[in-house]
């Protein structure tokens, strides 16, 4: 049975052991140690990474009892040496600490008992047994969880019995029987768990709530603990601070600034869609004054799907007219007629697209399609214009 050292130093980053087995399985090997202090994934928190002989370990689990090490190369049998990424099992220990806090805290403030835990690498969550907080409430909820973390209280691991459990207050039961470990936070809580923890809360660092979600009958808490905390503190100063040069704002007058900008932007383009309202009705015109014909065609270099859509649109809307359109710029056509002409756009383009690799639809009075390239819209616009003439006798 492997010696779990991890229960009895959290703080070992690098020890000597011996190969006990060595097994493949699907190109890895399942490694187990004479003692170790990677700890396998259990209880919400993810297994340890590290080196084994140098090896990357990609997974730490326990199998019919035994802790296996996953990795991507064959050790060598007899002694070796273990690395443990520190900065990862650190990382583990302030946040499953945090959690036990921060349950502990929403249980003395609110009576909300935790449901779940989920420690990930973008993301730390609680799920606890209330709907609901207001703002005061999620500020209370930080501000008491940080201040047990600035008293700095022990935390304390040890293993009792069942019998030994009966004289503890403790937050839940266990799930086993025998060998019972007790994460005891220092007038705060016991509660039996089986993870890695910091010695004092004030190893924790930090606890900032990022965000409560309402679920149907329990609230989920976002959070971040420690270093992760301040990484995420320092990312979104650095926002801030290249929004505040951007915007030519302190901080106070970033928002204000930034609204006044969208409210210019809003205001830019329903300009910009006026004009093109007044464009598209003066090409209207030019165009229904130098076609006569039931059939309208023209290639466009510089126009969008969207002003294709709004100008073919106006035609119809005038004349008894098919209008075929193609825009260079975005390699599109726009195929419009308004019910009087016996053309149904949309079965007109399903039928022939494909032999030009257009891919697009539309229904029996309008119809859009996109091409890969330009050739194949060209391609594409004179055949429709030759079939369309055929069915448009004036």
């Amino acid at each position: 049975m492997t010696t779990k050292l991890y229960y009895d130093d959290t703080s070992i980053k690098a020890w000597d052991s011996e190969i006990l087995t060595v097994t493949e399985k699907d190109s890895h090997f399942y490694v187990t140690l004479q003692e170790t202090a990677f700890y396998p994934e259990g209880g919400g928190q993810p297994s340890d990474r590290g080196k084994i002989a140098g090896i990357d370990i990609v997974d730490v689990q326990v199998i019919n009892e035994e802790i296996v090490h996953v990795l991507t190369r064959k050790p060598e049998l007899g002694k070796v040496y273990c690395e443990l990424d520190w900065e990862r099992r650190f990382d583990h220990m302030q946040h499953h600490s945090g959690q036990h806090l921060l349950s502990a805290v929403c249980r003395e403030l609110f009576d909300a008992n935790t449901l779940s835990f989920h420690l990930g690498t973008d993301y730390v969550t609680i799920d606890v047994d209330r709907k609901e907080f207001s703002k005061d409430q999620v500020n209370s909820l930080e501000q008491l969880a940080n201040q047990y973390i600035f008293e700095n209280r022990k935390l304390l691991t040890y293993f009792i019995t069942s019998e030994q459990l009966k004289e503890l207050p403790v937050v839940k039961l266990p799930k086993v029987t025998e060998n019972i470990r007790i994460v005891e936070m220092e007038g705060i809580e016991y509660n039996p768990c089986g993870g890695t923890h910091v010695r004092q809360t004030g190893e924790i660092g930090m606890i900032k709530l990022l965000k409560m979600e309402k679920q149907k009958s329990f609230t989920r808490i976002y959070f971040k603990c420690g270093f992760r905390a301040l990484r995420d503190f320092s990312e979104s100063l650095a926002i801030i601070t290249r929004l505040s040069s951007k915007y030519s704002a302190g901080r106070d007058d970033i928002l204000d600034r930034i609204n006044r900008s969208e409210q210019n932007q809003k205001h830019l383009l329903d300009e910009n869609e006026k004009l093109k309202e007044e464009m598209a009705l003066f090409e209207m015109k030019e165009i229904l004054s130098e076609n006569n014909g039931v059939l309208i065609t023209r290639e466009f270099s510089n126009k969008s799907l969207k002003e294709l859509q709004l100008l073919a649109a106006k035609i119809t809307s005038k004349r008894d007219a098919v209008v075929l359109f193609g825009s260079v710029l975005e390699n599109k056509a726009v195929l419009y007629q308004n019910g009087v002409i016996g053309v149904n756009c949309g079965q007109f383009f399903k039928q022939n697209l494909g032999v030009y690799g257009g891919k697009g639809g539309g229904n029996d009075k309008s119809a859009q399609a996109g091409f890969s390239n330009s050739e194949s819209l060209a391609g594409f616009l004179t055949f429709a214009e030759l079939e369309l003439k055929k069915l448009t006798v004036d």
